[in-house]
């Protein structure tokens, strides 16, 4: 027995050391890469937190007043304090325009319906100027064959939001939807768009049909109720957002091939249009994300763009995405998203708060009923 003792014991000494120098051994390899691990995720933690930190502190994120009549393709125009929302979209397949007018006021933090429209229509182009704001073309109800369509139209309205009043103005020289507006010094600019295809006898467009992207620029001439053209934007697009900075039209993102989303490609380009010179930058900084049916504001020399959507054979998107443009510096900043995610979103600036209303969490073609009443607005730091 003490000889078997013994053995036993050796034994035991013998598989406890080499445990321990296995122990040794490992907590040196951990060590190891447990230090070269730090070494390379600690700058990227701090990368990364310092670059939160630097988004959230430029602002948040805040819920107000639910939208009251919840659609796609609404529309948002700043003027005089308030946030006026226009248009909406029944959704595909019925495809109808609604027309309607909203006021919001947010000091009151609340909505008041107003006059529908003198023509329902979609897919408008908003500008402001002297308090009055501008609706210029659009789409209303079509049709190609048996299938509902959307039909571009050359209407130009002032709408004066203080008497809830709409004066029909000089008609655009060329029908189209999907465009954008924007106004500098004392004249308007309607900028891209869709349309009919050349030589076609159908005043309406669908998915099924072709049809013509513009880079078509028109301005309008508020005083003498006039229409010239101006130099073409070198990037036909549709869907897209612009901003007004230092007397310069910055023309983001959008959509080429066709002015429905799932017939067509999205873009992250820029160009701005100098009207003073009637000429076209080169390309800019490329958006982070490319996108179109999104929203646009401008606060303090920045270009703010939300929401947004994006379509391919298996995949139907919304996007959260909140991202900003400084031209002084030709680059972009990724900003806190919004909690939900959506496109044909009304928006803009009032103050120091970014607003996004409404709109569809879905990208559209679904024929189910997505749209959801949520107003947010996102509050600048001071």
């Amino acid at each position: 027995m003490d000889g078997t003792r013994k053995r036993a014991c050796a034994l035991t000494r013998a598989i406890l050391l080499h445990n321990k120098r296995a122990t040794r051994q490992y907590n040196r390899t951990v060590s190891k890469r447990l230090g070269w691990a730090c070494r390379w995720l600690g700058p990227l933690t701090l990368v990364f937190s310092f670059s939160l930190s630097s988004a959230l502190a430029q602002g948040k994120w805040l819920d107000l007043m639910p939208f009251p009549e919840p659609h796609e393709e609404v529309i948002g125009q700043a003027a005089n304090g308030k946030m006026y929302v226009f248009a909406g979209l029944v959704a595909a397949p019925v495809w109808q325009p609604v027309g309607l007018v909203y006021e919001y006021d947010p000091p009151a933090n609340k909505w008041t319906k107003l006059r529908v429209m003198p023509l329902p229509a979609h897919h408008l182009s908003l500008t402001e100027y002297n308090g009055k704001i501008y609706v210029f073309g659009g789409f209303i109800a079509g049709r190609v064959g048996n299938l509902v369509a959307w039909a571009p139209i050359d209407n130009a309205w002032e709408y004066d939001p203080a008497k809830d009043t709409w004066k029909e103005l000089a008609p655009m020289p060329t029908k189209r939807g999907a465009g954008v507006a924007a106004t500098v010094g004392d004249k308007m600019y309607v900028i891209g768009g869709a349309t009919v295809a050349p030589g076609t006898t159908n005043p309406a467009i669908h998915p099924t049909t072709a049809q013509r992207v513009l880079g078509t620029v028109e301005e309008y001439d508020p005083k003498t109720n006039q229409w010239r053209a101006r130099a073409a934007m070198p990037t036909p697009r549709n869907h897209t957002g612009a901003g007004v900075v230092n007397g310069k039209i910055y023309v983001i993102g959008g959509r080429i091939g066709s002015a429905f989303i799932a017939a067509s490609s999205n873009l992250n380009s820029v160009e701005a249009y100098d009207p003073s010179t009637d000429t076209w930058s080169a390309p800019l900084a490329k958006m982070p994300t490319a996108r179109s049916g999104l929203c646009v504001g401008v606060h303090d020399g920045r270009i703010y763009v939300a929401g947004g959507e994006w379509q391919n054979a298996v995949e139907q998107t919304a996007y959260r995405a909140f991202e900003a443009y400084d031209p002084a510096a030709n680059s972009w900043s990724v900003l806190p998203p919004m909690a939900l995610a959506r496109h044909g979103v009304a928006g803009g600036v009032i103050g120091n708060r970014f607003y996004a209303i409404s709109g569809d969490v879905q990208s559209s073609g679904t024929g189910i009923a997505v749209s959801t009443d949520a107003t947010a607005a996102f509050e600048f730091s001071k």
